[in-house]
């Protein structure tokens, strides 16, 4: 299955993306005018995923607009692996009182760690509530689309992401070997 990301800059601009498309995830950390139509972007219909990253908003501002997400029908919400312990735990609560599953997400921009990292970091997602784990790398070299790709093998209900050029493959052959879902841009 795919996963199409939608971060445009309006609301507005972000509903006509999202028209028609089956499985989508909102970045509301993007969407300028994302607190004045969270609900409208998660009323239609399709899957959704709510992420809101961190940058331009602070923690408190963000579990707002992903607790708002989920009252609105999001029927996912990604929130960090490092994302302070009270955001995280605020918007796990909201997601469990509304069936909402809950994505905790590890995000390496520089590289892609160690085996026995990358299973450390999936086991911690799964202790800190998550439903699915998702693990998004940067890929320098085979080596890393291997270690991602391996992260597969357990049958964990899971997300991995080659990020960078070279992640590619990994992003193409993930869902074919077990990740729940694999990320592509709208166009």
């Amino acid at each position: 299955m795919i996963c199409v990301s939608v971060g445009e800059r309006s609301a507005a601009r972000c509903l006509e993306v999202l028209d028609g498309l089956r499985f989508a995830e909102v970045r509301l950390d993007l969407v300028r005018d994302a607190a004045q139509h969270v609900e409208a972007l998660f009323a239609g219909p399709g899957k959704r995923i709510a992420t809101c990253r961190p940058g331009r908003l602070s923690g408190a501002e963000r579990a707002e607009l992903l607790e708002r997400a989920i009252a609105a029908g999001a029927d996912f919400v990604d929130v960090e692996l490092d994302a302070p312990l009270a955001h995280r735990r605020r918007v796990l609560r909201a997601a469990r009182r509304a069936g909402c599953e809950v994505i905790v997400s590890f995000h390496d921009f520089e590289g892609t760690p160690a085996r026995a990292g990358l299973e450390r970091t999936v086991h911690r997602c799964f202790a800190a509530g998550a439903d699915i784990a998702k693990i998004a790398c940067t890929v320098s070299n085979p080596g890393d689309s291997a270690r991602l790709l391996g992260l597969l093998e357990g049958g964990r209900p899971m997300v991995v992401v080659g990020m960078g050029p070279r992640g590619r493959l990994v992003r193409l052959a993930a869902p074919l070997l077990g990740s729940l879902f694999t990320y592509a841009a709208p166009d």
